[in-house]
């Protein structure tokens, strides 16, 4: 198995590149976007590990089979993170039940 030597430089501008979108993500915070708060932290969360997994594990120079298993990781928790994002934006749809007498 050959390897790829990744020069430092690279892995500081992945670095700093991380660091600038968790300095957004902490800016965007203080701002009251209504039902765009999870949108946006979510894009940037899946941004930032979109560049881990990468770079910093390596997926970028690896084989073609990689790519399918990291790939298929990354469709299987973007269905978890539709899933629950319908379930907790539906919840307000559901009637509730009126008070028990006592």
């Amino acid at each position: 198995m050959k390897h790829h030597i990744v020069p430092v430089r690279l892995y500081l501008g992945i670095f700093g590149a991380l660091m600038v979108l968790t300095a957004i993500t902490v800016t965007v915070s203080f701002y009251d976007l209504g039902f765009l708060n999870t949108f946006v932290a979510i894009t940037i969360a899946v941004c930032k590990a979109t560049l881990v997994i990468l770079y910093f594990m390596h997926v970028r120079y690896s084989n073609k089979l990689i790519w399918v298993f990291a790939g298929a990781g990354f469709v299987w928790l973007v269905i978890l993170i539709a899933f629950t994002l319908s379930d907790t934006m539906t919840r307000a749809w559901i009637p509730l039940p009126p008070p028990l007498p006592m």
